[in-house]
């Protein structure tokens, strides 16, 4: 297997077989698969079946039975991944089918069985929503993983929002943010870069070839283990106008209601609804409807979206990541929430801080970086 530096650890892959075992029981099933890409990170303590960063599937599938742990995979992945993904060395049967042949492993094991699947599939019980909840709170070694993970992305977004220069064009822009980050081994499932009006006009502005100016937002979301780790800096070159800094301290003040709301077992809802009075407070009181607000992070950039009608709670062991904006700024860390309070994974000490006060607490946002 390839150096890693927080490998499969024994407890926690127990703790995720048992929690699928127990679901498989709920349903008086005989054997789930796992196909979805995130799960199957989930599952195997961060192995990756992937050739697509895009796809939400990989390569292979996962049977898992109170008997059997079988790893469905076509022969032109099978090496590498008992090889590299050490799958091998977990104890997985291999069952290798041709690559001309797909479905033709699965037909033999579900053959005659009761059945689910992370996936509409046909003649599976499809368990998508319940399996993704099995992964939201995540184990001791999940929770080193992701604070890896959120220093490693900060570090590479702020390293080249740093150094970035005018007439770079946002593409140049993007493709060193891309670089940068696979050389620090995390991979970008997604990097934003938008420059002056661009940045007023669009939420999530594509790069293109247009030219930096003055004015940038760059914002990625890093991937390792299957985590993923969410952030957005901007830079501005001379004094930025005074518009821009009352609209910077205003998204602040919302991403710090969020921040300061995120307790144990709060309703998303009720956060959801400090929040949009927190925007009207600053003056803003429609831009909430303007762009999604984030949510709960983990293996994917956001296991649920909050929203007005959000039926979920906040709970413990979980990844964070709220992304409020206004038209021209925002707000976006990713930040774990455990029994030890909270922690701004995502925050590298090597970035302007702005701090806003949110019932007594100082709570520090991120600052245009001036040149």
């Amino acid at each position: 297997m390839l150096p890693d530096p927080y490998p499969p650890d024994p407890h926690e892959l127990q703790v995720k077989r048992q929690r699928l075992l127990q679901l498989m029981q709920a349903h008086r099933l005989e054997a789930i698969l796992l196909t979805r890409l995130s799960n199957f990170f989930w599952y195997t303590g961060g192995r990756d079946c992937s050739i697509f960063v895009s796809l939400e599937r990989g390569e292979a599938g996962l049977w898992i039975s109170p008997d059997r742990r079988a790893l469905i995979v076509p022969n032109v992945e099978a090496a590498r991944l008992a090889e590299e993904e050490g799958l091998a060395d977990q104890g997985y049967e291999f069952v290798v089918q041709p690559w001309w042949q797909p479905g033709s492993a699965l037909a033999r094991l579900s053959e005659g069985k009761r059945w689910g699947a992370d996936w509409a599939l046909p003649g599976a019980m499809d368990l998508s929503e319940e399996i993704a909840r099995l992964r939201w709170q995540l184990t001791p070694v999940e929770l080193e993983r992701f604070r890896w993970l959120g220093k490693a992305s900060a570090l590479t977004l702020e390293h080249v929002a740093a150094n970035i220069q005018p007439g770079q064009s946002e593409r140049h822009i993007a493709g060193w943010l891309t670089q940068e980050a696979l050389t620090r081994s995390v991979t970008p499932t997604l990097t934003l870069v938008g420059t002056d009006e661009r940045i007023w006009r669009y939420r999530h502005p594509i790069p293109t070839e247009k030219p930096l100016e003055r004015y940038a937002m760059l914002v990625i979301c890093g991937r390792r283990w299957g985590l993923v780790a969410s952030a957005t800096r901007l830079v501005h070159f001379g004094t930025p106008p005074q518009e821009l800094e009352r609209r910077l301290r205003a998204v602040a003040q919302v991403d710090g209601v969020y921040i300061h709301a995120t307790r144990q077992g709060t309703p998303i809802a009720e956060i959801f609804k400090k929040a949009a009075d927190a925007y009207a407070q600053v003056g803003f009181p429609l831009e909430w409807q303007k762009h999604y607000q984030g949510g709960a992070a983990g293996y994917e950039s956001r296991e649920y979206e909050s929203s007005p009608d959000s039926q979920e709670v906040v709970l413990l062991d979980m990844a964070y990541a709220w992304n409020p904006s206004i038209t021209g700024v925002k707000s976006e860390d990713t930040f774990l929430l455990t029994a030890a309070g909270r922690e701004m994974i995502t925050e590298t000490g090597g970035w302007p801080q702005l701090e806003v006060v949110v019932e007594g607490e100082t709570i520090r946002r991120p600052d245009i970086l001036r040149h």
